[in-house]
């Protein structure tokens, strides 16, 4: 095999990946194991390890073998234009498909390292955080960052909590309230981790302003779209005495022609709760400059009997998560929800240690700027620092834009700037 890495790119991309397909994948891994002279070990959670026999690896490369894919069975159809890779009407997999084909080439040149490619990573981490497969190196080199001069040393931890109130009533309409349909679309929306700090719109929170401002009752809500991101699109049905006003550009409002005897009503403190509610950023780390602490009230939605509301919280540092979550629960309770919880992944608190320095010192022989970040997002970074406390790690990668969407592109020029540094890593580490 040509270790060119555009070339095991392509190569490794004709092969399904979506989240949740691991056979083809696990088979190609064994067979080229078996080719280079590697052992290759899966556990009952996909996860593969690649090791020689006899091995005595300083050094473990990680990513993830999963894609986004946008439509079930997608295998992306890779485009070339000038400098960059696209792909036709699909995401790219580049997230972290160029990660596995850096792991790949340095295992086609017979590098002494331990190779672990983890399944599942972007539906839950689900394959870091059951690992079963022995490590024994003392650095880990992850390389699933997306940004080329930046070294990730730290990240953000997380934790989902969902409220449910189930308080409704039927109630005549004595007061001859209006019904109106107030829907809000089309806005920016974006990550609740790396872009909670832009000032972008939160549908649900605006939409609760109007109710809120024209004392509105609630009689049906749905919005949001996915637990880590921030809400675009929102649509409520209210009774009121007053015509609502809207609270954005973007947000419309249709009175609703029927008279209504009877009126389905949620408890006020449904709206008192959202409209209440502190969302965004709650603290800021100015030595890192990046957001320590944050809040999003991403999804809601009316079932039969309730309403569900969905939030996602993270933090630089475990206990203030653990603070965050614990004030969030009361909050929730004094507005008459049951709260659940749902423990996703650690925060990876910034470490600065004899690894990250040589990393940035090799980074800055061919990129000057280099220099040591933390993000306000989960990595699998965070739950390897957990589970082998003794593993010193850092995260790079070249510059992907778009991930996760169509329009996902990556620089070839970057993808061959950072494999120079991952082979300078892997000279130096001997």
């Amino acid at each position: 095999m040509d270790n060119n890495i555009i070339d095991i790119f392509k190569e490794i991309t004709a092969i399904p990946r979506c989240s949740g397909t691991h056979e083809a994948f696990i088979n190609y891994m064994k067979n080229l194991s078996k080719e280079l002279g590697y052992l290759c070990l899966v556990d009952e959670y996909n996860n593969i390890l690649c090791k020689k026999e006899n091995s005595n690896a300083k050094l473990v490369f990680q990513s993830h073998y999963d894609i986004v894919c946008l439509s079930d069975n997608c295998v992306p159809n890779i485009v070339q234009e000038g400098d960059l890779l696209k792909a036709t009407d699909s995401t790219l997999g580049s997230d972290n498909g160029i990660g596995c084909s850096y792991m790949i080439a340095l295992m086609c040149e017979k590098y002494d390292g331990e190779f672990l490619f983890t399944s599942d990573e972007e539906i839950g981490l689900i394959g870091a955080n059951n690992l079963s497969l022995p490590l024994n190196a003392s650095y880990m080199l992850n390389l699933d960052s997306e940004e080329e001069g930046e070294i990730c040393i730290g990240c953000a931890g997380g934790v989902d909590i969902f409220g449910t109130n189930s308080n409704k009533k039927i109630i005549p309409n004595t007061d001859n309230l209006d019904l109106y349909e107030i829907t809000i679309s089309k806005l920016q929306g974006g990550h609740s981790g790396v872009d909670i700090d832009k000032n972008i719109p939160n549908g649900i929170k605006l939409i609760a302003k109007t109710i809120k401002e024209c004392d509105g009752k609630l009689l049906d809500i749905n919005g949001g779209e996915r637990i880590n991101s921030i809400p675009v699109n929102v649509k409520a049905i209210i009774a009121s005495k007053s015509t609502p006003i809207a609270s954005h550009e973007f947000m419309k409002i249709e009175k609703i022609d029927t008279k209504a005897e009877h009126l389905n009503v949620y408890d006020d403190k449904i709206i008192d709760f959202i409209y209440d509610f502190q969302n965004g950023v709650r603290a800021m780390n100015n030595e890192l400059k990046v957001v320590q602490n944050s809040i999003n009230l991403a999804i809601i939605k009316t079932g039969i009997n309730e309403i569900k509301i969905e939030l996602s919280a993270r933090s630089m540092d475990n206990t203030e998560l653990k603070n965050l979550k614990e004030e969030t629960i009361k909050m929730l309770e004094n507005y008459n929800f049951i709260v659940e919880t749902n423990g996703k992944y650690p925060a990876w608190k910034p470490d600065i240690n004899e690894f990250t320095s040589k990393v940035l010192e090799i980074y800055k022989e061919v990129n000057p700027k280099a220099s040591l970040e933390a993000i306000h997002a989960g990595l699998e970074c965070a739950i390897f620092k957990d589970k082998y406390p003794h593993i010193k790690v850092a995260s790079i990668g070249p510059t992907i834009n778009f991930p996760h969407s169509k329009k996902e592109q990556v620089s070839i020029k970057s993808v061959e700037n950072v494999y120079k540094i991952v082979k300078k890593i892997t000279q130096e580490m001997k």
